[in-house]
Order: C-alpha cells, then structure tokens, then sequence
C-alpha cells in the first residue's frame, strides 16, 4: 500500500482497490493449485475462505446501532494506532506465535470456486457499504474486539481487515516461491 488511507473516504478507495487485487490475484490461479495445500499451509481457497470468515463479523458489528456497539465494548481509552503502527503490532504478534484461532477455515474440503470467490466478492462489497454508512469522526469514538490485538477502534479495526488481506496475499506468494 503506498499511502496509509486515513480517512473514511479513502479507506472505502483501499478496500476497493484491495478487493480487485485480491480477486485478480486468487483468480490467477488454476483451479487445481486454487484448492492444494502449499506444504503444511493453508490452499488458497483455503486462505480465501479464512479472509470471509474474519471479514464477516466486522459487516455485522458495523452495521449494528452504534450506541450498542458503545455500550458492549466501552469507549477507547487510548490513542488511536496509524495504519503502520497496527500493520506493525500485528506482525509483532504473529512472530510471537499469534494465529487466526477460530477464524481459521473449517476442515470441510468445499470444491465449489465459484461459490468461495463469490462469497468473498460479496462480503467486501458489504463491508464498504457498511463503513459508507459510518460518519469518520466515529471510526475512532467506537471499538470492537479482536482476538489477537484486542479492542481496537474502527478505524483500527478497518485498517487491520485491509492489511490482513495483503498480508495473506504475501503469505501465499511466499510459501509458493519457498516451496520451488
């Protein structure tokens, strides 16, 4: 990413730009190398099937009454963290031993491309339709929790879901080039 988005408005231009490249670049695989395992790793259907499944219940929290959201999970006590700031605590903690725990995709073996692409098409278009509808000054007013970073505000929130698909992305492309 070569500029950290910031703004409500440019962080729905991230997504956007994001979901195109992750699209191109898990549609670029052939369907066999789409659904085999690299190594001991996740497939990319796999991976792709993980990225919905963390994605998902952001759309829901996002589009829940904001005063709930406040009520359930307090107000932020803290600075704001910059995009590179969380990009940066994330990694730490993935060196650390962190992992996706239960956003890590089921065991089942779904063979349908399609329907894994599809499913990851719509969730991104229902995230930025769900943060469109947020005003900017509550991206930081509001927090969620994470499982592995803990509460975070929207905004953090937001700027976590768009590096962990890059960060996947980077995975994949790793684990590939390592493997020969």
């Amino acid at each position: 990413m070569s500029q950290s988005p910031h703004t409500r408005e440019q962080i729905v231009e991230a997504f956007e730009r994001q979901e195109r490249d992750s699209i191109a670049y898990w549609n670029a695989f052939e369907t066999d190398a789409f659904f085999a395992k690299i190594g001991e790793a996740w497939s990319p259907a796999e991976t792709v099937r993980h990225l919905t499944k963390s994605i998902r219940p952001l759309v829901k929290a996002l589009g829940l009454p904001k005063f709930l959201l406040r009520l359930r999970f307090g107000k932020p006590k803290r600075t704001p963290m910059t995009f590179d700031a969380l990009r940066d605590h994330y990694r730490q903690l993935l060196s650390e031993g962190g992992n996706a725990g239960r956003f890590a995709p089921s065991a089942n073996a779904e063979t349908d491309r399609t329907g894994i692409m599809t499913r990851f098409a719509t969730v991104n278009r229902e995230l930025r339709a769900a943060i469109s509808k947020w005003p900017d000054r509550k991206l930081d007013a509001i927090q969620l929790p994470h499982p592995l970073l803990g509460k975070l505000t929207v905004r953090e929130m937001l700027f976590f879901t768009l590096y962990h698909e890059r960060h996947h992305m980077d995975v994949v492309a790793r684990n590939l080039a390592a493997r020969g």
